[in-house]
């Protein structure tokens, strides 16, 4: 009986379910290597990469050397320890014993860095490595940082001096028919006769730039994943001498059906329609000034900062933008990042519409919604299913690779979601390089940059260092930046003056306007009115803690027909609020609250995603452009203030910071063509701004006793510096005039000078207060420092420094991913519609008090309650009902 194929020949992949059933090694370093090449012939993908290495091109000869690189990336595997994994017992050579089993990746540690010096030096030379080594004119350190990165195609880099790895000579040994020698013999055979180019002479070394290296190992970790999937490389257990062909037309067709081949898109692409016909605005108005100097400004330019107030047309003036990128050929899609869930939905929805009618039908590409937890592609939805499998609602598969999971969400071609997904690419964690690899050749686009703390800003700046230096693009909206903050942005320069300029000349500078990285912000061109001012009547309050008061004026403006949008700086004093709100209702003030399917509730971000797509539906059918007529109150927390298209005619909100503020205030009288319907007393957009009891600040130095998200025991907004400088201009001015005083509003509020004028008038303990602010930020800053990729590191000769921590999870944590999904057991029924089951929550690391190598059980038990459901982890009880999440 002939011996199984896994025992005469080296397999590099094998089935889950059926373990024997083989791919060979080699064919599968053509697939991978094949994939890389195909992944090159994509001219901005190509150039990108050049880019990176500090070269304008990049030629055949080269792309051929990278491809010998890309499919050695799994040569790790011809151990046989690895080998007989999926061996039995009856496989095993008489007299013989099973190797322990090892990794591919981590035992070539000793071989390579020397310690196992026996291996290694057949291992070299029947790879004939001293040829690939003139490959660069650094003595063979560029090839061996490259070999280097490949072999970290799992996304963390190699670890070449390993103390847990001792040399274990035994596995790279011969076992019954396999012979590892023989094979890496055969392997260097292999690579010559797939890529004889890469072994002419005459073309340029490599690129020696370790940034090179880092995004190498990007385009390695992509083509890895396309090239192990058997959807298109379909096992072959057998040699074939002339695989290679099958695999380069496999890699083709993979690549086309993931969407990474633009050729035929291109081919169809007639360049945009006028702007009229893009978006879908009533009226189809012209494009105001701040759409008109966006796209004006040369395309060329890779950073641009714009400044506008909200409800401006700051999104279809990036869109419109790359629009005219694309047909330039400058990018081939866009990511655009927002900083909430809730606004990568509604802008994701408007992107698809723009989609819709900037491409042809028949090559329209599917925007991603890149939201961990949803499973969306345009209209479409899927659900996850086993073995990685994914079933879509319309049962189509093609070009919907990249929304399957978060790790791929940057591989689209049009993608709209939150940040953190574009700033995982810059951390020190699984699969980073993947991500900054395939956001390179994308338009990046960051709305509401302003909301950064001083650990994301410092994550935020490292990713746009890596974007820009690899030739990409990227644009920055904000409508509320102050000057410290702009000079932040465009700081790639490091012979620019990061001095913020005086108070004076900072409020004079133009607003609305653009800022462009060429210039280092030196110049800010003046964008022109966008017919978008707005005279609101802003009040202070002292009822922040009293929520009755608040939910009376709430219930007052809504009897009267208003559209009141109360937004509260956390959770608990939202729900305090909701919870006062009812309480005051009488019979006939129930149709004022906001509902789901009749059931009242309130808007913030502690609900499962399948009740928050309900929240969100609903929100914009109470405040959205389409609103009815009648009064409506719409209790929420940060989640109503950036990036969503709603229209209130009363906002009621805690004191917060200027530029915060300045967005709440957006949401006020968005729409125009609303004005007609408001009711009387509420024509004018008003803003009430509740403060602590007597407008007094300073209990909230030392106590977080009800500080509702303020000061340095509130966690939220800890600056009470600014917190009082924004109080003060409430007290200054009774009618702020946007967009006329936006840029004196945030000046007056976040300028160092002010800052400073404020602790010094407040005396001993502000100072000590701002000096601690000061002493946190740097703390914030150098621990981002210490998170963030060296891609200036190389692969091979800074190994240790290009390291990433073994476990990921605290950077994770720190970039805003500080929640848990508790999968629940058995589903429970959500508290809004009937039958729809709740399949998992997300509940914050802090509330469950996890201690050290404590884990979340796979699944938790769900026990019904009145409204909702409970549940335990640990000893931490929980409750799910209308009111969301949060502890019982």
């Amino acid at each position: 009986m002939t011996a199984p194929a896994y025992t005469r020949y080296f397999w590099g992949k094998s089935d889950r379910e059926d373990p024997q059933r083989i791919h060979l090694l080699e064919h599968h370093m053509a697939d991978v290597g094949a994939c890389f090449e195909a992944l090159l012939s994509q001219p901005t993908i190509r150039q990108r990469l050049a880019r990176s290495g500090g070269l304008p091109s990049l030629d055949d000869v080269a792309i051929a050397r990278l491809a010998v690189l890309a499919a050695l990336h799994d040569i790790g595997k011809v151990n046989v320890g690895f080998q007989t994994r999926i061996w039995q017992p009856e496989d095993l050579p008489e007299g013989e014993k099973l190797p322990q089993g090892t990794g591919h990746i981590a035992d070539l540690a000793p071989v390579l860095n020397g310690k196992d010096r026996q291996t290694a030096e057949w291992f070299l030379e029947a790879l004939q490595w001293s040829e690939l080594e003139q490959w660069d004119d650094t003595q063979g350190e560029t090839v061996c940082g490259l070999f280097l990165a490949s072999l970290s195609h799992h996304g963390r880099p190699f670890q070449l001096d390993d103390p847990k790895r001792d040399k274990n000579p035994r596995v790279w040994q011969r076992l019954g028919q396999l012979e590892p020698q023989r094979f890496v013999e055969r392997v260097g055979k292999l690579i010559r006769r797939w890529f004889p180019q890469a072994f002419g002479h005459g073309t340029s070394a490599l690129p020696s730039a370790p940034s090179f290296q880092h995004h190498f190992l990007g385009l390695c970790n992509l083509a890895d994943w396309v090239g192990s999937n058997e959807s298109w490389f379909k096992y072959v257990d057998t040699p074939d001498d002339i695989y290679i062909d099958k695999a380069r037309t496999r890699a083709e067709g993979a690549i086309n059906a993931i969407g990474l081949s633009l050729s035929e898109r291109r081919a169809s692409f007639n360049g945009p329609p006028e702007f009229s016909k893009l978006f879908d605005i009533p009226g189809s108005p012209p494009p105001n000034a701040i759409q008109q100097v966006v796209a004006g400004t040369p395309l060329i330019e890779q950073l641009l900062i714009v400044e506008s107030e909200t409800g401006s047309g700051k999104t279809e003036a990036v869109l419109w933008r790359f629009a005219r990128m694309y047909e330039a050929g400058l990018v081939d899609g866009l990511y655009f990042a927002l900083p909430t869930r809730a606004a990568a939905i509604e802008i994701h929805e408007r992107v698809c519409g723009f989609i819709a009618n900037l491409f042809p039908e028949a090559t329209q590409p599917e925007p991603v919604l890149a939201v961990p937890g949803y499973l969306r592609v345009g209209g479409v939805t899927g659900r996850h299913l086993p073995n990685f499998e994914v079933l879509w609602d319309d049962g189509a598969n093609e070009h919907r690779w990249a929304a399957e999971s978060p790790k791929q969400f940057l591989a689209a071609q049009v993608a709209v979601g939150t940040v953190d997904q574009a700033l995982l690419g810059a951390l020190k964690v699984k699969n980073a390089h993947l991500r900054t690899a395939c956001l390179a050749r994308n338009l990046l686009v960051v709305d509401e940059v302003h909301a950064s703390d001083p650990y994301m800003s410092v994550i935020l700046e490292a990713l746009l260092d890596t974007h820009v230096s690899t030739g990409g693009y990227a644009v920055l909206m904000s409508a509320t930046l102050g000057s410290v903050a702009r000079r932040r942005w465009l700081r790639h320069d490091k012979r620019f003056d990061h001095k913020p300029p005086a108070l004076d000349e900072a409020i004079r500078a133009p607003y609305p306007s653009i800022s462009v990285l060429s210039d280092h912000g030196k110049t800010l061109t003046p964008a022109g009115e966008n017919d978008q001012e707005k005279n609101i009547a802003v009040e202070a309050l002292p009822a922040m803690g009293d929520f009755a008061v608040t939910a009376q004026r709430a219930l007052t403006a809504a009897r009267a027909g208003a559209k009141v949008l109360v937004a509260r700086n956390t959770v608990g004093h939202a729900i305090r609020t909701q919870e006062a709100l009812e309480q005051l209702s009488g019979p006939d003030d129930l149709r004022l609250l906001f509902t789901v399917n009749e059931v009242v509730t309130l808007h913030h971000s502690r609900f499962a995603a399948e009740d928050r797509q309900l929240l969100d539906q609903q929100l914009k059918a109470a405040l959205g452009r389409n609103r009815q007529i009648g009064g409506r109150i719409v209790v929420g927390t940060q989640t109503l203030e950036q990036s969503l298209d709603i229209d209130a005619d009363l906002l009621i909100t805690d004191l917060c910071p200027t530029d915060v503020l300045l967005q709440r205030i957006g949401r006020l009288h968005r729409h125009r063509d609303n004005n007609p319907i408001r009711p009387t007393g509420y024509r004018r957009p008003t803003c009430i701004v509740l403060t602590p009891s007597g407008h007094d600040l300073e209990p909230l130095l030392n106590s977080g006793q009800d500080a509702n998200g303020l000061g340095p025991k509130g966690h939220v907004y800890e600056d009470l510096r600014i917190l009082e400088a924004t109080r003060r201009l409430i007290d200054e001015y009774s009618e702020w005039r946007v967009p006329e005083m936006n840029r004196e509003l945030v000046e007056r509020a976040t300028h160092p000078d002010v800052l400073a004028s404020i602790a010094q008038e407040k005396g001993e303990d502000w100072i000590s207060h701002g000096n601690q602010l000061l002493g946190k930020e740097f703390a914030d800053r150098g621990s981002a420092h210490g998170a963030y990729i060296r891609r200036d590191k190389s692969f091979f000769t800074d190994n240790q420094e290009v390291l990433f921590p073994a476990d990921d999870e605290r950077i994770r944590t720190r970039l805003g991913e500080d929640r848990i999904d508790i999968v629940l057991e058995p589903q429970p029924t959500s508290p809004f519609e009937a039958g729809l089951l709740i399949g998992k929550v997300a509940v914050s690391v802090c509330w469950l008090r996890l201690q050290q190598g404590q884990k979340v059980p796979e699944t938790v038990e769900t026990t019904a309650s009145d409204e909702g459901f409970d549940f335990s982890v640990g000893n931490r009880k929980f409750r799910y009902d209308r009111r969301g999440l949060r502890r019982a």
